[in-house]
């Protein structure tokens, strides 16, 4: 079913959509633009928690924008697929190079982040947003455990606390999706069930190209299927029974952009009781929100961008043991 005009209007597509309502907010500046933008009643799960309700989003873009007035972000990639014939859900991956006064010199901090947003009749209904905000850290020489002390896990609320769906291919946390690439996505499914969660890491080479790209958080590029296996063992050493649950699924076919991609939102649960990479192990359940977008050819996966927060992961530990801050973040 071909996607409605009033989805994205009054642009050309959703990619066109997408681009021009973030950089009219986040670059231009025009945050009471979020007004016509959100509903009144939108919901954004962060990494941090869940904020409902427009305000909020307000709120937080304001002190955002402030506390960082010179930031500049554009779009790296826009995964957009159609839900229904009015709306649709974008995956927004977002590239930053900004440049910092540290200390009498100049820094320039890379980072990325990842919005996904099911937008209907042109207004956002539900967004699921994360930051590599250990970017920050590591290129500004910020300890990111002291970074995750001046921040609070506040918890999930609605579908974030939902089982994931049972057949995300027919329809996600976002709502009926429509068919497409079901080969590609099959295997993707796979990859991550086998090879993330099973830990049957001699299968990377099964699924991904031996000159295979990951771009992952702290602004680190790792390259080869050995390499990946070292990172995947790094992310899943500190909860050594994580298991990897997919919420939504969408592809997109863009020459523009190299061709089809997978784009995968994850929660990782698992328990703080394996390497102590974040302080003193608490034995503590904890949930984490990632995106991932995927590149296919000749149906091998030859680049994956993922996206998660571990400054936040790290304040949800905190939180495990009592630590944390004594007044409300907010947390978009």
């Amino acid at each position: 079913m071909p996607l409605d005009p009033v989805a994205y209007l009054p642009y050309k597509d959703p990619d066109d959509f997408i681009r021009e309502v973030t950089d009219r907010i986040w670059v231009g500046r025009d945050i009471a633009y979020i007004v016509d933008n959100y509903e009144p009643d939108s919901i954004v799960h962060t990494s941090l928690g869940t904020v409902v309700g427009r305000d909020g989003v307000i709120e937080g873009t304001t002190m955002r924008i402030g506390s960082t007035p010179g930031h500049i972000g554009q779009a790296e990639d826009v995964v957009w697929e159609a839900r229904g014939d009015d709306a649709f859900l974008s995956s927004h991956l977002v590239f930053s190079a900004d440049e910092h006064l540290v200390g009498g010199r100049n820094v320039r901090v890379r980072k990325r982040t990842v919005a996904n947003c099911l937008y209907r009749r042109g207004r956002m209904v539900e967004e699921w947003v994360v930051r590599d905000e250990l970017a920050d850290c590591l290129q500004l020489g910020i300890d990111p455990a002291e970074a995750a002390r001046a921040l609070r896990f506040q918890g999930y609320t609605g579908s974030m606390t939902e089982e994931p769906p049972k057949d995300v291919l027919l329809r996600g946390v976002s709502g009926p999706r429509p068919d497409d690439f079901r080969p590609e996505c099959e295997m993707v499914l796979e990859f991550i069930d086998e090879v993330w969660t099973q830990r049957r890491l001699h299968k990377v080479h099964d699924f991904m190209a031996r000159d295979l790209f990951l771009h992952t958080v702290g602004d680190r590029t790792v390259i080869r299927p050995e390499r990946y296996q070292a990172d995947l063992l790094s992310l899943v050493g500190a909860f050594p029974d994580a298991r990897f649950a997919v919420r939504d699924v969408q592809t997109h076919y863009a020459e523009r952009y190299a061709g089809l991609r997978v784009a995968v939102t994850w929660t990782l649960h698992g328990t703080y009781r394996g390497t102590p990479d974040f302080g003193p192990l608490t034995g503590q359940p904890v949930t984490m929100l990632g995106v991932s977008q995927f590149l296919i050819q000749d149906g091998r996966i030859v680049k994956e961008v993922r996206v998660y927060d571990e400054i936040s992961l790290r304040a949800q530990i905190d939180a495990g043991r009592g630590d944390g801050p004594d007044v409300e973040v907010n947390i978009y």
